[in-house]
């Protein structure tokens, strides 16, 4: 044992003089650089996450490996954010909106993460937002809808690259009325909450606009994730409406095209699903043949066929052995967008503050798999971008989901110019559109 001992110190004083004989940039190696912290936040379990929070996660899992490995195509191709890898911690958004907020001060202050990207629910956008501004984090929302974040209040430190939910009814109510000239009747079914209530309003309000002489019949909101539509089915079943907007998602969205079909709605007026396109590769042949089918702008099947789109398609359907959905592409341009805002806002080796990312991110216009996307309208924080919306048919020869008749809306079709409120804007008669 002795001798062992007295070999082993020989041999860490050897190593020891050997180190001394090296160049002093061979004794000390620089430490790596910290690595860039993300708290990513989606639905991981409960009714919204199949269809929503794991495609969301998947992309993000997906788009941070290939930015670490510097491969994405260029102006994304340099690695991480800056040259600095990315590290991120995955958080499940499901709870209840106290939760969530709880679990949002956890990432800034005790995971002390440089920002968070997430929330799908309105809801807990609505809930997350005044405590990001508190805490000045930098928080970039990927998917949730409702307008009123940016319209309630001028926000600091708080960005949302997706359009808000204004685009989706506006392009619905154009692509309805484009299809369906004679349209004298409709009616709605929305989740009794803050999306659902935007939802309807901002398209009721664009069919009086557009089709003045069509009356809204039956007018329904459902509590969130209620998933039993039998008597809002029977309801929809007595109106004479040609067709009935939706802007259901997550479980919700595929009980109603489950349940109504079992009862032949779809046969007796056209379903208009504003977030159809998330769930088509889930319901395949289910999803009735005829529906109008949004995806929360120009995502999946109705993406534009540029590089950026091949490249994120690729990579996620390899990985995952199904296409990427509008969950994956959102958070696959707010990861982008956020990169770019990161590397603008970089002067040297300096790694750059929140305020300065904030900065930086304010105005910015860039260009991903889904398009061109404007941070136009809530003082630069919130993106634009055109919509599409097309007829849904299950291709039997090929077994697999179609979108056929697609439509384009210019950004400024479908959304409100800057510095005007979405419901004032569809009120006045949505003035300035450029269509």
């Amino acid at each position: 044992m002795i001798k062992g001992r007295t070999a082993s110190c020989w041999t860490l004083a050897g190593l020891a003089a050997a180190a001394m004989s090296l160049p002093a940039h061979a004794q000390t190696p620089a430490p790596a650089a910290a690595p860039v912290k993300l708290g990513i936040v989606s639905f991981l379990s409960g009714p919204a996450a199949s269809p929503f929070g794991l495609p969301g996660r998947n992309g993000a899992e997906i788009v941070i490996e290939a930015l670490n490995a510097g491969t994405a195509p260029a102006p994304y191709n340099k690695v991480g954010f800056g040259g600095t890898k990315i590290e991120a911690k995955y958080v499940d958004e499901a709870g209840s909106a106290a939760n969530v907020v709880t679990d949002f001060r956890n990432l800034v202050q005790r995971d002390q993460v440089d920002a968070v990207v997430g929330y799908i629910s309105s809801g807990n956008c609505l809930a997350v937002t005044p405590v990001a501004e508190e805490l000045k984090a930098l928080t970039v929302f990927y998917d949730c809808g409702t307008p009123r974040i940016f319209e309630e209040k001028a926000r600091a430190y708080v960005f949302r690259p997706s359009p808000h939910a204004t685009m989706d009814s506006v392009g619905a109510a154009r692509y309805l009325i484009a299809k369906k000239k004679n349209l004298t009747s409709f009616s709605g079914i929305n989740q009794n909450y803050a999306w659902g209530q935007d939802s309807w309003r901002d398209f009721i309000g664009a069919m009086k606009v557009l089709a003045p002489k069509a009356e809204a019949d039956k007018i329904l909101f459902p509590k969130l994730f209620a998933g039993e539509f039998g008597a809002e089915v029977s309801t929809l079943l007595t109106s004479k409406s040609q067709a009935v907007h939706t802007s259901f998602w997550n479980g919700d969205l595929e009980g109603f095209i489950y349940q109504q079909q079992a009862r032949g709605l779809d046969k007796r007026m056209t379903i208009i699903a504003t977030t159809g396109e998330s769930s088509i590769w889930r319901l395949r042949d289910k999803m009735p043949d005829g529906t109008i089918i949004g995806g929360r702008g120009p995502h999946g099947p109705l993406a534009p066929d540029n590089a950026f789109n091949k490249w994120f398609s690729k990579i996620y359907t390899d990985r995952y052995n199904v296409p990427p959905t509008y969950p994956s592409y959102q958070m696959a341009q707010s990861l982008l967008g956020l990169k770019l805002a990161y590397e603008k806002a970089a002067t040297g080796t300096a790694k750059p503050t929140t305020d300065q990312i904030a900065a930086a991110f304010k105005g910015l216009v860039f260009t991903g798999p889904s398009g061109e996307i404007k941070m136009v309208l809530g003082d630069g924080h919130q993106g634009i971008q055109e919509t599409a919306y097309g007829t849904y048919r299950f291709n039997k020869a090929k077994k697999e989901p179609e979108i056929i008749d697609v439509m384009r809306f210019p950004a400024e079709c479908v959304n409100p110019p800057p510095g005007i409120d979405a419901d004032k804007w569809i009120e006045g008669g949505m003035k300035g559109a450029k269509c």
